[in-house]
């Protein structure tokens, strides 16, 4: 699995890539507009990204709209909804508009409210089929 984490806060991109490097190869990304470069560049060479963590607040281009322009990408290249990236929002927001709006409107696939820790995020990935049942359990 590849797995891109965008964020742009450094101790949150590092901690969610310590987690997940075990189980994808990595990549981050520090503001929407690299995510959305990034993204369409790895389904461009054939090499997508199954797995996004994403912030919402972020500056250049915030989440939301990050989000938005990543789900076109899909569309526009084709890919069936089954095959679309899993994108799962991490933000410190706990009911807001851009919350609601990036679940319902712009297609994220899931919510975390930060502080995440790597039992809810693996919890998070098996639920979502990106993990066997068994993986990450001690």
């Amino acid at each position: 699995m590849r797995a891109l984490i965008v964020d742009d806060d450094f101790y949150s991109r590092s901690f969610l890539e310590y987690i997940l490097h075990p189980y994808a190869r990595c990549d981050a990304a520090v503001n929407g507009e690299d995510a959305v470069m990034a993204f369409q560049k790895a389904l461009e060479a054939g090499d997508p990204y199954g797995l996004v963590f994403m912030d919402l607040l972020m500056p250049v281009i915030d989440g939301p709209r990050a989000l938005k322009e990543i789900r076109e990408i899909e569309k526009d290249c084709g890919v069936v909804p089954e095959a679309c990236a899993k994108i799962v929002i991490t933000s410190v927001l706990e009911d807001g508009e851009d919350t609601h709006n990036a679940m319902y409107l712009g297609g994220a696939t899931s919510f975390l409210q930060k502080p995440v820790d790597e039992g809810s995020i693996l919890a998070e990935l098996r639920r979502l089929g990106c993990l066997p049942p068994e993986a990450g359990e001690a």
